[in-house]
């Protein structure tokens, strides 16, 4: 059964933080809270993880769609090719919020992604996601786990969450009732903006 652990997004316990960092670093996969609804995420640099999540969400892992959560915008080059400024400034404007940006991938990116032309860059308004970026040192790769035909409450009381993914996963964080409305989804992959799903966040960022 997975590890269940409350953390307060209003002020993160840095012990907590690191025990999430340390399931982390071992190849776990964690289900943890967002600004929208809850993730399922793993350590972007471990393939082993990123196996599991491809095969729980039925998909190979070369095919799937999965979106990088970052702390912020500062090592933005490691995953995506030089934007434009006018790309960058929307980026800026609306993050940290509930935004999905498809933008083009770098050559750098970490080996289970080397064949994706684009990667969905996602900064959280949420310090207990943010925490856990800054302190794993790197990006957690996610997808939601929500069934885009059902949004149950499932998706957004931690304890039934536990009660679903427990024996799937390594760690639960509740962090509070969740959303059950998912990004606003934009991709910016061929420099013109394209509304691939309006979700939680607002199109007046533009």
């Amino acid at each position: 059964m997975a590890e269940f652990i409350k953390i307060y997004e209003e002020n993160p316990n840095s012990k907590e933080i690191k025990k999430v960092v340390e399931v982390l670093k071992k190849g776990g996969l964690i289900i943890y809270p967002t600004d929208t609804v809850y993730g399922l995420g793993c350590d972007i640099t471990n393939t082993k993880a990123l196996e599991r999540i491809a095969r729980i969400k039925g998909v190979k892992l070369e095919k799937a769609n999965f979106s990088f959560i970052c702390h912020d915008l500062s090592n933005l080059s490691d995953y995506v090719k030089q934007i434009d400024t006018t790309t960058f400034k929307v980026l800026k404007r609306a993050l940290p919020g509930p935004y999905t940006f498809i933008l083009p991938g770098a050559k750098s990116l970490p080996v289970a992604f080397k064949k994706k032309k684009t990667v969905g860059i996602r900064v959280p308004e949420n310090n207990i996601a943010l925490e856990i970026v800054k302190a794993l040192g790197n990006p957690i790769v996610s997808t939601s786990i929500y069934d885009e035909d059902a949004i149950l409450e499932y998706t957004t009381d931690p304890e039934l969450i536990l009660e679903k993914w427990g024996n799937i996963v390594d760690l639960v964080i509740d962090g509070g009732y969740g959303d059950n409305e998912a990004s606003t989804v934009i991709d910016f992959s061929e420099g013109e903006a394209v509304i691939v799903r309006e979700g939680k966040g607002s199109l007046d960022i533009f």
